[in-house]
């Protein structure tokens, strides 16, 4: 693997990873209290495995970002996969803030609805440029798929 093409990838991680943790501060403020008093499904994980999956999570997005970003980004492709890809992680970052920090459910769920769009014409963009690096970002829609049932039914139940 080229040097480039490494570092790339480790920014990268680090970035998801970095936008992740500042996005737990929104989540830990209202995990333990509010959250707590909401109905849930009884699809509804432990709280114990969302950092783990996550972080899993956080880490493929990084890494197929970094590919994309390694195929040069004076490339029109490379820019409108990474700006998609962009865009699609402040939304990501804006589900814990508006859910747990505003507790919201309702706008979660509108914010969400934008998220899972945002990752299908990523994914869409990334598969333009690198198809290995669209499919990295298939654990992560299948994840906010699962995120948005969650969050729907968490809505319906309060």
């Amino acid at each position: 693997m080229k040097k480039k093409k490494i570092v790339n990838i480790g920014i990268a991680v680090a970035i998801c990873l970095l936008i992740g943790f500042l996005s737990s501060f929104a989540t830990q403020s209202s995990v333990n209290d509010w959250y707590t008093t909401l109905n849930k499904p009884s699809f509804n994980p432990p709280n114990s495995v969302f950092a783990p999956v996550w972080t899993i999570l956080y880490v493929l997005m990084g890494i197929s970002a970094g590919i994309v970003w390694s195929k040069g980004f004076h490339h029109v492709w490379v820019k409108t996969a990474l700006y998609h890809f962009g865009f699609q992680l402040l939304l990501n970052a804006l589900w814990s803030i508006v859910f747990f920090g505003l507790k919201s459910p309702f706008w979660a769920l509108m914010v969400i609805l934008a998220l899972l769009t945002l990752i299908i014409l990523t994914m869409k963009w990334f598969k333009v440029v690198s198809k290995p690096a669209a499919y990295l970002l298939i654990p992560y829609l299948l994840w906010v798929c699962f995120a948005m049932v969650l969050n729907y039914n968490i809505w319906m139940l309060n």
